[in-house]
């Protein structure tokens, strides 16, 4: 099968849309996602309470869809990163499904693969940190816990 433009529209078309999604179910579970830096945390946080080096915890939100799941989660971890830092997403043209998938060029022109560096941190853990990698692509994740307001129930 022969890769076309449409395909790699079709993929980038799937990161947005994964990411948004992502947001919405990151959110619905207690996790922040707003697409801010300081979300990074929280998204390292998800990683830290669902995975250990490689293998999903039981019954947690990575044990099923694996697969799709991560690259949800790398499409979130890079539009976060466009967001803040500027850029655009590309594909390889020729095969927009190849390996190492989307990817995204910062606005210095530097080239970064957010869905590939997701999957790293699955595999190794907390010395792959979502928030690490953010910092030394130059965002500034928030120290300040996030704010909630309250509502008492009579």
């Amino acid at each position: 099968m022969t890769a076309t433009a449409s395909d790699a529209r079709g993929l980038l078309d799937d990161v947005r849309t994964s990411a948004t999604r992502i947001a919405r179910a990151l959110e619905r579970s207690g996790y922040r996602a707003d697409f801010t830096p300081a979300s990074l945390r929280d998204l390292e946080r998800f990683m830290a309470e669902h995975s250990d080096r490689g293998v999903a915890v039981a019954g947690g939100l990575l044990a099923t869809d694996q697969g799709s799941r991560l690259f949800a989660l790398g499409a979130y971890l890079g539009e976060t990163v466009r967001r803040s830092a500027g850029g655009a997403w590309e594909t390889d043209g020729a095969d927009p499904h190849s390996e190492p998938g989307p990817a995204l060029r910062l606005s210095d022109g530097s080239l970064v693969w957010p869905v590939q560096r997701m999957v790293k941190r699955f595999r190794h853990g907390h010395e792959d940190s979502i928030a690490g990698y953010a910092t030394a692509l130059g965002l500034h994740l928030s120290t300040r816990p996030r704010r909630r307001s309250w509502r008492w129930r009579r």
